[in-house]
């Protein structure tokens, strides 16, 4: 095998065959090199560092502490007690609202309310015209014995 005559014989044209082929491949290669290159684009990540968690409800004291506070957006601000909110916005101007709680009755409360009213509308009247009763008897009594007196007095004065 290693004396084999047909290998070692020299063929040019084999030899040519690979130098084209070595040459196209560099070539290739420089036109790889000079054609610009594609970075890939730059990534820019931004992070707020300011709450944006608004779900929250705050709660402040007075309304000091509310004006004190920097706030993103339009944010109520609830008093301990739950009867005043605060709602301030982004330019610092604050609204202040009072708060009462709303009870949600059924029909049988709300009639028994209309009921009750009503009684109360009744004693109020019964004690007005027992009022006017006692008065109307002490206006008389007074009316008889004024005009008794006016009239003997008229008399004797002529």
């Amino acid at each position: 095998m290693y004396n084999n005559p047909y290998l070692n014989t020299y063929n040019p044209q084999v030899s040519i065959d690979k130098l084209n082929e070595q040459i196209n491949n560099l070539e290739k290669m420089k036109a790889q090199i000079q054609q610009p290159v594609q970075q890939p684009t730059n990534l820019t990540q931004n992070f707020q560092l300011a709450p944006t968690n608004r779900d929250v409800i705050r709660y402040a004291n007075s309304i000091d502490e509310v004006q004190r506070d920097m706030v993103i957006g339009e944010t109520p601000y609830f008093s301990k007690d739950m009867s005043v909110v605060w709602i301030k916005n982004t330019k610092g101007e604050i609204k202040t609202y009072e708060l009462s709680e709303v009870v949600l009755q059924d029909e049988k409360d709300i009639k028994i309310n209309f009921l009750m009213s009503q009684i109360e509308e009744l004693k109020k009247e019964m004690k007005k015209n027992e009022l006017d009763a006692n008065v109307n008897k002490s206006n008389e009594s007074t009316k008889s014995s004024n005009v008794s007196t006016i009239s003997k007095s008229t008399k004797q004065q002529k």
